[in-house]
C-alpha cells in the first residue's frame, strides 16, 4: 500500500469533487483524526492514518484490504469511483436528488432515474453534474450523474432521464461473484 501519486490524486480529487465540491476539503482535514489516500492493487482506500501506520508492517502480498475502498484505477489510466465510496459521498453530497418508493427498486436493479421516479431534487444542480440518490427516508442508494438540469426537470415527460446511473447498494448482490 503506498500513497498516491501527483497525477493519481489529482484524478481523485477530481472525481471526488464533482460529487462533494467544496467540502473535500472536509474529507482530509477532518477535526477528529487525519485521513488518507492509500492505492492497493489500482484500488484506491480511505482510511485514518493511525490505522495505516499500524498496518505497515504487513507484506502487501498478504494484505487484502485496508480503510474504506472508494474506488479503482482501470488500465487504461482513468479512475471510477465505486460503490464503496457511497457514505462518503452521501456525508458530504453538493447535490442529492430523492426517489419515490416506487421507483427505488428499478434504481437499485441498475436503470438510470427516469422523471416519473423523482421525488425531491436540490436547487440548481446543473446538468452532468454529480448527484448523490436518496430514497426518501434520506437512506443513500447510490450516485449519478444529472441528465439535465433542475430547471430542465421540470419540464420534461415523465419518461425522460433525469439521472444516469453510476453505482448503487444493488452491486453488492448483483456482483457478488465478481467484486474483489
Amino acid at each position: 500500500m503506498r500513497p498516491l501519486t501527483e497525477e493519481e490524486a489529482k484524478m481523485v480529487f477530481e472525481k471526488l469533487y464533482k460529487y462533494v465540491g467544496k467540502n473535500l476539503k472536509a474529507l482530509v482535514e477532518r477535526s477528529d483524526e487525519a485521513h488518507c489516500f492509500r492505492l492497493h492493487k489500482n484500488r484506491v482506500y480511505y482510511m485514518r492514518e493511525s490505522l495505516f501506520r499500524k498496518a505497515a508492517p504487513i507484506a502487501r502480498d498478504n494484505l487484502v484490504a485496508l480503510g474504506t475502498g472508494i474506488g479503482k484505477i482501470t488500465h487504461g489510466g482513468k479512475f471510477h469511483l465505486t460503490v464503496g465510496a457511497l457514505e462518503l459521498l452521501a456525508q458530504h453530497a453538493k447535490h442529492k436528488i430523492w426517489l419515490k418508493p416506487s421507483s427505488e427498486l428499478q434504481f437499485l436493479y441498475g436503470n438510470n432515474v427516469l422523471k416519473a421516479g423523482l421525488g425531491r431534487i436540490t436547487d440548481n444542480t446543473a446538468a452532468y453534474s454529480g448527484v448523490v440518490i436518496f430514497n426518501m427516508a434520506d437512506v443513500p442508494l447510490g450516485f449519478g450523474v444529472m441528465a439535465r438540469s433542475t430547471i430542465e426537470c421540470k419540464t420534461l415527460d415523465p419518461t425522460a432521464v433525469v439521472a444516469f446511473h453510476q453505482a448503487d447498494v444493488g452491486e453488492y448482490l448483483r456482483s457478488e461473484e465478481t467484486m474483489s
